[in-house]
């Protein structure tokens, strides 16, 4: 069992649809309005791109080397990252996805990567706490940070968009025992007043890619990392390791985000 790991893979190839969408009321700086038009969340400009602040919490997590999944596409952030803003801190590498298949299928093209490490996976539009970071570093085994309702609610997500995301079940032991994504209001009210939920960060081993592998397309045409985590728990016996968070963590999802995470950042100095 590896102790630590240096290894984080970040899934940067989504096609940003909600942030490519205009909302009514919310007028974007010409830089910002640019980007937010590719799709491209994670170079979002706030003085310099999103994704600096992601790298940068992972290097004072301790985390070394990281591989972005991006699209064939995505020639901005391969160009950025190997040019001008190469991090200091942190050794990256690149991974393509061909085509836009889910998040689990994305982590199958960092195979690579991963060889017979264990990994950290985590999303390119969440800035999340360095401390989060640095427990599934040092957890020792696969498991994953789950943040509490209310922790969230101090943080950019609103009440509403809670139910977005994936709540979790967690059994006596500290183990995940179920994932429900997008739960309906039953789920959430028998989850009680402060429900744990994903935001999709996971420290996990190399034959979970076997369940990236397996796991049935969505109705989106998708092998989603979520689905995959649920098939890994329940049908080929992983043990993921619950630790509980009252943090917030930033979400970069829509034009209406980025107000609220400009706010947040203006206190945090990027060092990648």
């Amino acid at each position: 069992m590896t102790a630590t790991t240096e290894k984080a893979v970040i899934l940067a190839r989504g096609l940003g649809k909600r942030m490519r969408r205009a909302e009514e009321g919310v007028a974007l700086e010409a830089g910002q309005e640019a980007v937010a038009a590719s799709g491209v969340k994670a170079m979002l400009p706030f003085g310099r791109p999103f994704l600096d602040y992601v790298l940068s919490a992972l290097a004072d997590a301790g985390f070394r080397r990281v591989c972005l999944v991006v699209g064939p596409e995505h020639h901005q952030i391969r160009e950025y990252y190997a040019g001008v803003g190469r991090p200091r801190r942190l050794l990256i590498e690149f991974a393509v996805q061909p085509e836009p298949l889910g998040t689990a299928d994305a982590l199958l093209f960092a195979k690579g990567f991963i060889g017979t490490d264990e990994f950290v996976v985590l999303n390119s539009d969440n800035y999340y706490p360095v401390a989060a970071l640095s427990t599934l570093r040092e957890m020792g085994e696969p498991g994953t940070v789950l943040f509490e309702r209310e922790g969230l609610l101090r943080g950019n997500v609103p009440d509403e968009r809670i139910r977005e995301y994936a709540l979790v079940v967690v059994d006596t032991d500290g183990y995940l025992a179920d994932i429900v994504e997008k739960p309906d209001e039953a789920a959430l009210r028998a989850a009680g007043e402060n429900p744990l939920i994903s935001m999709n960060v996971w420290r996990l081993s190399p034959p979970f890619l076997q369940a990236c592998a397996q796991v049935e397309v969505s109705s989106r045409g998708e092998r989603e990392l979520p689905q995959a985590i649920r098939l890994a728990v329940r049908s080929l016996g992983l043990r993921l390791k619950v630790v509980r968070s009252h943090e917030p963590v930033l979400d970069l999802s829509r034009r209406g985000d980025i107000a609220s995470v400009a706010a947040w950042l203006r206190g945090i100095e990027a060092n990648p």
